[in-house]
Order: C-alpha cells, then structure tokens, then sequence
C-alpha cells in the first residue's frame, strides 16, 4: 500500500516542479515590481521606487523581467543561473555583513531564492512550460 501511494506519487514530480517554478516566480516577481513600480507596495521606508540606473534598479529589472520569463518557463536554465547570481550577490552584499545567521541578518528569501533557481537552472522549467513547448516542436521538426 505504501509503496503504491509513492510511486504514484513520483509520477507527479514534474509538474509538482513547474508548479514549484510557478509559483516562486509569481513571488519574486512582486520583488520587482515593488522596486520598479512601487506595486504593490512602494519601496520602505518612504514607499517609493528605486532610481532605475542603479544597483537596486538592475535589480529589480532582474526580478521582475526575469521572474516573468521564469514563470512562463521560457529560456529557464540560464534565466535562473542568472538570478540565483543575483541573490548570492544579495545575500552577501546587504545580508550577510549584518550577522552569521540567515534568520538574524534577514537574509532567508535571498538565500532561498539562491538556491531555488540554482535548483531550477540544472533541473529545468518541467513540462508545464514554454521551454517544453519549444523542446516538443524541435523535436516533431
């Protein structure tokens, strides 16, 4: 009985993945938009949005230019390796000289977010994407 559940189960593991991508993008991209557009919030303290020409503006292009294509699945592996470079620079540009520990220098959704597209860049978008859209017509080519 066991056995049976998990592998039923492990059937559903790719598209629990393009889910997992799905909805992540959907979060990072609000990182963006927040500091591009001031949506759905503005930027803290003063609720507004970053100078574009700027580290925190790159950064927000990133994030929700780059969380869109994500979401999509479109162009995954290097879209993703590119954010997670982002996040590390995050992390140990504004977290990490704060404190050791992720929880203390509030650095848990960049070093998450890391690691969640480093994940996405080796495993790919899943079968719910454009990616596998693009890889099904080459291949009926």
């Amino acid at each position: 009985m066991a056995a049976n559940f998990f592998t039923k189960r492990a059937a559903w593991a790719p598209r629990v993945r393009s889910v997992l991508r799905i909805v992540a993008a959907s979060m990072f991209i609000l990182h963006g938009t927040m500091k591009l557009f001031a949506f759905p919030i503005g930027v803290p303290p003063k609720g507004g949005t970053v100078v574009l020409l700027t580290q925190s503006g790159l950064g927000g292009i990133l994030e929700a230019f780059g969380g869109a294509l994500l979401l999509v699945g479109l162009f995954t592996r290097p879209v993703a390796f590119i954010l997670a470079g982002e996040m590390a620079v995050a992390y140990f540009q504004f977290h990490f000289p704060r404190g050791f520990w992720p929880l203390m220098n509030q650095g848990e959704l960049a070093a998450l977010y890391c690691f969640l597209w480093l994940y996405f860049s080796a495993v790919g978008a899943g079968p719910w994407s454009l990616d596998a859209v693009r890889t099904r017509k080459k291949t009926e080519d």
